[in-house]
């Protein structure tokens, strides 16, 4: 068992909407010299003519862009835990290209791991009607709001490459500051962070998997908070007469942490534009989206694709659970093919 913080953290994890927005460290605007570096590593993976998914650092090389995927790590790992990327000219590349260079630069950053029972590497995070009450569909693939919630792996990439004309903002609260929060209202709840809770698989589980998982939201090692924490799925594992019941004091807990992430003192809210990266770190940031309005054109629809990546080298914060992604099941439908036949049925 990892030791309890009892004391409030005090490090660059920690920040608050008033903070955050007089720093600069999570911001980075693409110059020239990296663009051209990223036109060449594309050409470079297309002659390859392997599929995104299948390239490596070597068939995606970079030299400008280099150093400051190396500060965006520093400021993922020890930082604000999150970055924004500004200035990919996303008119210039088509959807294909786009994938390219968004894998492409997440090799030097981590692996992909699997982000759904399809087994999906490169997720397309689009609204095709799903029913928000079917539990063997993800709510990114709706456009109902998202509460806070972490991801899973070690950090969550997502390049936007349309927006929706009403809605769909992100907002991003510090992990470490809701902890402190939590910490100065009701201390008296901080060692259940540490106690396993039960979590739903949402039928995602694999073959003779359980359909629930155990895992505390906090562990603290290394001077190093990890925060993992997706309320819908604890309060969803509720349904499974194998997970112990909630006590009082854990509901408590569950409804402080959404109170706390919603208060707008604690979060930062932004909304991606088409060409715009963004990369948290899934265990220093919790993040949400708000509810949208889409075009009815499928080819205007809100449209971000995503990455869950394990990092390299070690992240004394890591949980090796949450890195090995979801396991594949044979039958479910990928994310892309979800997209086909929403497009089908509103061109029909």
């Amino acid at each position: 068992m990892t030791a309890i913080l009892n004391e409030p953290l005090k490090d660059a994890t920690v920040w608050k909407s008033a903070d955050i927005v007089q720093r600069d460290d999570w911001l980075h605007t693409l110059n020239q010299s990296e663009l051209d570096d990223i036109d060449a590593a594309l050409a470079h993976a297309k002659s390859t003519g392997k599929p995104a998914t299948e390239l490596t650092q070597e068939d995606f090389p970079l030299a400008a862009l280099l150093p400051s995927i190396a500060r965006w790590m520093d400021v993922l790992y020890r930082g604000a835990g999150f970055i924004n990327v500004k200035g990919l000219p996303v008119d210039r590349y088509s959807e294909q290209d786009l994938e390219i260079v968004h894998w492409g630069i997440g090799t030097h950053m981590g692996t992909g791991v699997s982000q759904n029972a399809a087994g999906d590497l490169l997720s397309h995070i689009r609204d095709v009607g799903a029913n928000p009450g079917d539990r063997g569909k993800r709510l990114y693939k709706t456009n109902i709001e998202l509460g806070f919630h972490s991801d899973g792996s070690d950090i969550v990439a997502l390049i936007c490459l349309q927006q929706s004309p009403w809605g769909g903002k992100s907002r991003l609260a510090s992990c470490g500051a809701i902890y402190n929060e939590i910490l100065r209202r009701r201390p008296d709840l901080v060692h259940l962070l540490y106690e396993p809770f039960s979590w739903d698989r949402n039928d995602e589980q694999g073959e003779g998997e359980d359909p629930i998982f155990n895992l505390p939201i906090c562990s603290y090692d290394d001077g190093l908070l990890r925060f993992f924490y997706i309320g819908w799925y604890i309060r969803n594992a509720q349904r499974h007469p194998e997970a112990p019941r909630l006590s009082a004091e854990q509901i408590q807990l569950l409804d402080l942490i959404d109170e706390i992430a919603l208060d707008t003192e604690f979060h930062l809210e932004f909304r991606l534009a088409p060409g715009e990266l963004a990369y948290l770190k899934n265990s220093a940031a919790l993040h949400m989206r708000t509810a949208y309005e889409d075009h009815e054109d499928p080819a205007r629809k809100r449209h971000l694709v995503r990455m869950w990546l394990t990092a390299h080298g070690h992240w004394a914060d890591g949980d090796e659970f949450v890195q090995q992604g979801i396991p594949v099941k044979e039958g479910v439908v990928s994310d892309s093919a979800d997209i086909a036949a929403s497009d089908a049925r509103s061109t029909n």
